[in-house]
């Protein structure tokens, strides 16, 4: 029994001194998380069947700009399935202040069918 709690407190260290030595690098911590201005924003059209439905919601997306200030994807993370397409098409056109590298956005697109 003590042979085991040995053990496991050598594994315990060994972790907590890779950690030491190798840090983890947290999204915080990622560089290419900025704020770009934005130069041309496309509005999102609202989808006639949301509307009909009278969905309304945000769409959270991050939008991959290039240096150019193009925007080279866009991934959706949160929102109403019925809004997110529409949100995803318009960022798509969207233009941004050039920039010395790629950089990720945060974007929130708001849906209200009034």
């Amino acid at each position: 029994m003590k042979t085991l709690m040995r053990q496991g407190a050598i594994a315990v260290l060994l972790v907590a001194a890779t950690t030491l030595v190798f840090p983890i690098k947290t999204k915080a911590q990622d560089s290419s998380e900025a704020s770009r201005k934005v130069v041309t924003q496309t509005p999102a059209a609202y989808p006639t069947l949301a509307r009909s439905m009278n969905i309304r919601g945000t769409v959270k997306l991050q939008a991959h700009v290039a240096p150019n200030g193009s925007v080279r994807s866009v991934d959706v993370l949160g929102g109403h399935p019925l809004l997110t397409q529409s949100a995803v098409t318009a960022v798509g056109h969207w233009k941004f202040e050039p920039g010395p590298k790629e950089t990720k956005e945060s974007i929130e697109i708001k849906f209200d069918p009034q």
